[in-house]
């Protein structure tokens, strides 16, 4: 995969540079409440601030359905964006206009500017090439540095990109050097741990990835589907039964790509999901009928982590057990130190994603170990399923 990327973009003083990035940030009372997906532009932002361009940020905010609502102006954002990058951040009332591109031509070299949410307009969502052309009037160079709506063919992610000469940001640049080297051009043996409540949500995830790499680790509830397809009798847990047919066809597909799957074989059981309920660690062919699995047990634990250890590249997405209540997080937890320890020691590279698996990362303590960690949602899922992402390929040159 071949793109450019702000090396390739030469002398910007005094250009206009058009900046994709994702602040669709979560608020409390008006401010806010997780600056993460702020601290993602630092790098892009000063970068072409300090080298003299007048960078004008497009996001979108919420789900406005194309018409402006105040509530959902990044106007509320421009304060905490500014303390992140310790500099001023100007506000524009729009994304597009004579008045605004008038006013744009007035920013002085190095400032940074927010434009108003793009989504206020009908045509971003549909991508609509007259909202494009409009916005486009107003840069002369684009840059997306929003992975996590790469997945999205929208104006001011995929349509900009065929208006003015396209380059990925820093942040963007780093997600795709690091997937591509989870999945593009790994070095193998390749394991992907795959977890989470249900198949049906990660059906093309697997069925991809049987094809990829070569060890499936199944874990959090869809294992119990696997299970059941097994002929294992999962109690009152969470199971698809309906999906049993599809989970053998993976487990076939896996046989026949020399790909091999692994599901837990000592699990843990309790009859009530609460925290710290009485619990027992048995067989997966011991699960009693009033029992719920809710986390892999430590023998299968220990025999993943041997896995780990045979492998050099690791995609993970999905916690292994119900892991925001005590104790169904001591797989996930262990799991995930095994493999931030092998990264560290230079064995591996790992590459994690979506909100559960960096909410789970993080409450192991061990995200910062990891290769890279991918805050995006459905943009890495689309992603593990081999799907094109248009805000990625629009940037191939």
């Amino acid at each position: 995969m071949a793109f450019r990327t702000l090396d390739d973009m030469g002398d910007i003083s005094g250009k206009r540079v058009l900046v994709r990035e994702d602040l669709n940030v979560p608020m409390a009372d008006g401010v806010v409440s997780d600056d993460t997906r702020l601290r993602a532009t630092i790098a892009t932002l000063s970068e072409l601030a300090d080298r003299g361009a007048k960078v004008l940020v497009l996001a979108h905010f919420g789900r406005p359905k194309g018409q402006p609502v105040a509530s959902m102006s990044l106007r509320q954002v421009v304060p905490a964006l500014s303390e992140v990058l310790g500099r001023g951040v100007d506000f524009l009332e729009d994304c597009c206009g004579e008045l605004i591109a008038s006013k744009v031509q007035d920013l002085p070299n190095g400032a940074i500017c927010v434009l108003e949410n793009t989504r206020f307009h009908s045509g971003e969502e549909k991508n609509d090439p007259a909202l494009v052309r409009e916005m486009a009037k107003l840069g002369d160079f684009y840059v997306n540095d929003a992975f996590s709506a790469a997945h999205r063919a929208h104006a001011s992610t995929e349509g900009l990109a065929h208006a003015l000469p396209a380059f990925a940001g820093r942040a963007m640049q780093a997600e795709l050097e690091a997937l591509q080297k989870a999945l593009g051009k790994p070095e193998k043996p390749v394991a992907a741990v795959v977890g989470g409540a249900k198949v049906s949500t990660k059906l093309d995830v697997l069925k991809h990835l049987v094809a990829r790499v070569d060890h499936l680790i199944i874990g959090g509830g869809m294992a119990n589907t696997f299970l059941a397809a097994r002929g294992v009798n999962v109690g009152k847990s969470l199971c698809e039964h309906d999906l049993t047919a599809t989970a053998n066809d993976i487990l076939d597909a896996a046989d026949k790509a020399g790909c091999t799957v692994h599901l837990p074989y000592d699990v843990v059981v309790a009859k009530q999901f609460a925290a710290n309920p009485p619990t027992r660690t048995v067989n997966v062919h011991e699960v009693a009928a009033d029992e719920m699995i809710l986390d892999v047990g430590p023998a299968a634990v220990e025999a993943l982590a041997d896995v780990l250890k045979t492998c050099r590249t690791l995609v993970w997405n999905g916690p292994m057990g119900a892991f925001e209540t005590p104790p169904f997080d001591a797989a996930t937890v262990a799991l995930a130190r095994t493999a931030a320890a092998l990264t560290i020691e230079g064995s591996l590279v790992s590459v994690a994603g979506g909100g559960d698996t960096v909410a789970a990362l993080n409450h192991a303590g061990v995200a910062a170990d990891f290769t890279f960690v991918s805050t995006a949602g459905g943009a890495f899922l689309e992603w593990m399923e081999g799907r094109v992402l248009p805000g990625v390929e629009a940037l191939e040159s």
